[in-house]
């Protein structure tokens, strides 16, 4: 990608649900060879983000089912996306019908025009045990529409790949019944080290070197046109390190939270009403990171202290988008396009580049 055009390479890719462009961009590593024919993401900005790293040109921003009735899809050699997970997540209300959970059904389609090798699927681990799972697997059996391929899945965990973030995602791994299967990539990282394994990267190796008072809260005053629309950007993953105001009651209440701390380590004079009756639940709701261990996961609302462990480990803040894309292993000079909300959302919705690196370079050597 970053300009290849697809005649070049040797892997021909096509990413679905590509956001942006965190499986892409972890694929498009030196050490391999891959090209993106197409790739479709109906988030306007999220398009956009991906437009500004890769190949503008092999950007599709519309819906998958819009793609598939204005185009047919190219012969590929691998299909890779993460179909949305929100209806089966382990948060919210795990609508088992939810018409989002119906979106694997196009990437099966696109599986069955396109004639890949090989194809990744990305999810949640509720993914395993889901009836779109299930789905799936029949229409891998031989005499179904996918029957020329089969599969398998496996939940891996980011930081086992250099990810300083811990993120457990089913990877599932297709492929074509005339090939082996290619096995899940070899693990670098564990907890604690051994002869054969890093130790799992911390937020002081990826976050040490960014300045912690941060003051800054609005992102630059810059538009870029998308289809007839202007969206704030292009900016830099360095032009993210933005805060938000923060009354003083909510600064006092983060001072008395330690490292590895919570909303229980808040004294009582702190806490409102509703608070002090509730003395259950999760115990990452206002909770502090720590410098020497890996994040938590990163999800699309890093930035709001109350919906997780997303204090920084000694600021009085949440991390910054800054922070959290750094986390997600995007580079300084990675372009988003959108919102704060938008890119937040684009950022959490991303796979980790060491985790989609690690499988990229693993399928490449197939080739």
């Amino acid at each position: 990608m970053g300009g290849r055009s697809p005649a070049d390479a040797d892997i021909r890719v096509l990413d679905l649900f590509s956001g942006a462009g965190g499986l892409s961009a972890g694929f498009c590593s030196e050490s391999t060879r891959f090209s993106t024919l197409r790739a479709i993401e109906h988030d306007k900005a999220a398009a956009a983000t991906y437009a500004e790293n890769h190949d503008p040109e092999t950007v599709f921003a519309g819906g998958i089912e819009e793609w598939l009735k204005a185009e047919d899809p190219p012969e590929a050699d691998i299909v890779i996306g993460g179909p949305p997970c929100q209806g089966f997540s382990a948060l919210g209300k795990q609508e088992k019908l939810d018409e989002r959970n119906q979106l694997w059904l196009r990437y099966a389609e696109t599986i069955r025009k396109s004639k890949p090798k090989y194809f990744v699927l990305e999810n949640v681990p509720q993914f395993l045990s889901s009836v779109q799972l299930t789905r799936f697997k029949r229409q891998c059996q031989p005499s179904q529409p996918l029957g020329a391929y089969t599969f398998q899945a496996q939940v891996l965990n980011a930081a086992d790949y250099g990810a300083a973030q811990i993120r457990r995602r089913v990877i599932l791994i297709g492929h074509h019944r005339d090939l082996p299967f290619p096995d899940f990539p070899l693990e670098t990282h564990r907890k604690v080290a051994d002869d054969c394994h890093q130790e799992w990267r911390t937020l002081g190796e990826v976050l040490g070197d960014l300045r912690r008072a941060v003051t800054e809260i609005d992102l630059p005053s810059r538009t870029i046109e998308v289809s007839g629309t202007l969206l704030p950007g292009a900016f830099k993953t360095s032009e993210l390190h933005l805060t938000r105001h923060y009354e003083q009651l909510s600064i006092d209440r983060f001072r008395s939270i330690p490292a590895d701390g919570n909303r229980f380590d808040i004294p009582e004079d702190l806490l409102s009403e509703c608070w002090k009756k509730h003395v259950s639940g999760s115990g990452d709701v206002m909770g502090r990171l720590n410098f020497d261990k890996p994040s938590v996961t990163i999800r699309t609302e890093f930035f709001k202290p109350e919906k997780g462990r997303y204090l920084h480990p000694t600021a009085h803040r949440a991390i910054t988008h800054h922070e959290a894309a750094r986390i997600q292993g995007f580079p300084d000079d990675y372009k988003w396009v959108g919102s704060k909300v938008a890119i937040a959302r684009q950022i959490g919705n991303a796979v980790p580049l060491p985790l989609a690196r690690a499988i990229g370079a693993h399928l490449a050597r197939l080739f």
